[in-house]
Formats: structure tokens, C-alpha cells, sequence
């Protein structure tokens, strides 16, 4: 597959990230853009620049490991933008046609899967690399509800951020999440770039969004696992929630988020408070309409 369009943006945008004092090197003269020279990149790589120069115009194809590996050392490529080098390059080859997964019919949970996720006290979610939200606990609901208002089928945390004016609220730092859904979504392009799905999304969005488009165009990465999250609830308030996302192995390319509060602490409480909110609305839906 042709994809030099994709390793010249990658390159040159990490090339533009880096200064000279930061490579450790002297910066001499006046720089037309930020960053690196290509010439620069060569020598910390150990390469030629015409060679450095023609992998940056696309040509990954047959590129050893040995090679991307001192591009990546001389990029300062950390393991997400390093395993996006790779699968680039495995694009490059033709590689991605031996992994390429025919498109699978509408997803629906399990019934164990479910019985799993409500078994699981705190906020529970499925999700994919497209991040739709395909599955999640009661707490979990209450927690997305305002994401869950969409009629969408299914809800998805890219376009819920970018298009739903409720997600400045319910992210207090809009900007970083804003920047961790658009690199994890530029992840997932590169994992599988057959994706009609995932283009048809980045297509709407970068239409409906310019906020969005720009940080498309950053190409940014990011391979996420365990971390901390901050939110603003319009019920519980503030939540800092630690969250763990693992694979699941019976569902391919899908995976399982938890999130938790310390014990004792103002968001162990607030999570309380959600679940009793939870537990009233799940009531009241139960309840019979009029007479």
C-alpha cells in the first residue's frame, strides 16, 4: 500500500518537535521552520542525508529494524510513536494485508461480558480502538450520561468530545483530553489502516471541527494503559479517578476500562452519590407511565 504520504507527515511533523539543544546539538544560523534539519537527523542517526531524506519522503519499504530503530533513537520517538514507526514501515511492505481482518458484523456484549461489567462496583466500560463505547456497567451509564444522550449507535468518545458542548464540562481540561482522544484515535489508524469506520469518523470530524482537524494534523500518538483521569460530573462533581485498560482476549481488538477512587477520598465519596443517583434513575425508569 502506498502510505509515503503518511511517513512524510509522521517524520517531519517529530522532526519539528525537537530542537537542536535538545538533540544536543550547537544551533547555528536562522531556521526557516522549528525543529531538527534533515541533515541533523542524519548525522545523530548515522546515516547519509540523501538516504535520511528519501526514508522522509515516504520510502520505509524493505528498511530494516536497525535503520527505523536510529531514526527513532535520532527523533527521540517514545514507544507509542516507535511502534507507529513500525507498523508504517510494515504498511510500507505490504505486511498489513497478512493481519487485514474482514469487516465484522454489528458487535453486541455477551451476556457473561455483561454479567462481568455489572459485577464490577465502580465505573465499567468496553470500548474500541475507534472509541465507541459498545458496553459498560450501571455506574459506568450514570458516569457517560450525557455522552449516552446522543442517538448515535454507538456512542463514541471522539465525537462526544469534539461535537458535544458538554464535554468542556464534563472534561475540566478540555485541551488534554481533547489531544489524548485524537492521538489514541491516531493510533488506532495506523494499527489498521483498512478501517472504513474509523476514516468515515475522522472524516466527519475533521469537517465539523477545527479543533479536531488541527490536532489530525499534528500526528500525534499515544499507547494508553493505567493512568489518571479528572472529571466534572453534573451530578458526583469533580472525580479523580484512577482508571486500568486491559485487552480482552475472547474480543479482539476491544478492551476493558475500570475506573477507581482511593478509599476514603472526596471521589470514593462522589462515587457513592453517583451510584445512589444511579440506583434512583434505574427506579424510575422501572416505574409505569401514567395509568
Amino acid at each position: 500500500m502506498d502510505n509515503r504520504a503518511a511517513v512524510r507527515e509522521f517524520l517531519t511533523s517529530r522532526r519539528a518537535k525537537i530542537s537542536p539543544e535538545q538533540a544536543g546539538l550547537p544551533s547555528t544560523g536562522r531556521r526557516r521552520v522549528p525543529g531538527l534539519r534533515r541533515s541533523e537527523v542524519a548525522q545523530l542517526a548515522g546515516m547519509s542525508v540523501e538516504y535520511y531524506a528519501q526514508l522522509e519522503r515516504g520510502a520505509l519499504a524493505g528498511v530494516s529494524a536497525g535503520v527505523l530503530d536510529s531514526v527513532a533513537r535520532a527523533l527521540q520517538l517514545d514507544d507509542a510513536e516507535r511502534a507507529h514507526l513500525l507498523r508504517l514501515a510494515h504498511e510500507a511492505d505490504g505486511s498489513s494485508r497478512i493481519v487485514r481482518r474482514p469487516s465484522a458484523p454489528q458487535w453486541s456484549v455477551r451476556p457473561a461480558l455483561q454479567w462481568v461489567l455489572d459485577s464490577i462496583t465502580s465505573p465499567a466500560a468496553v470500548g474500541n480502538d475507534r472509541l465507541d463505547l459498545l458496553a459498560t456497567n450501571h455506574l459506568g451509564r450514570a458516569m457517560y450520561a450525557d455522552m449516552l444522550l446522543d442517538p448515535a449507535s454507538p456512542p463514541n468518545f471522539a465525537r462526544y468530545t469534539f461535537l458535544d458542548h458538554s464535554a468542556r464540562r464534563f472534561y475540566p481540561n478540555w485541551d488534554v483530553a481533547a489531544d489524548m482522544t485524537v492521538a489514541n484515535l491516531r493510533t488506532a489508524a495506523g494499527k489498521d489502516p483498512h478501517d472504513k469506520r474509523l476514516h468515515e469518523l475522522v472524516g466527519e470530524l475533521s469537517t465539523r471541527s477545527e479543533e479536531f482537524r488541527r490536532r489530525w494534523n499534528a500526528h500525534d500518538v499515544r499507547t494508553h494503559g493505567a493512568g489518571i483521569k479528572y472529571f466534572r460530573h453534573h451530578i458526583a462533581g469533580d472525580l479523580e479517578l484512577s482508571y486500568e485498560t486491559m485487552d480482552l482476549r475472547a474480543e479482539p481488538g476491544l478492551a476493558l476500562t475500570v475506573y477507581s477512587a482511593a478509599p476514603g477520598s472526596p471521589t470514593a465519596q462522589a462515587l457513592a452519590l453517583l451510584a445512589s443517583w444511579a440506583a434512583t434513575e434505574q427506579q424510575a425508569d422501572r416505574q409505569p407511565h401514567g395509568r
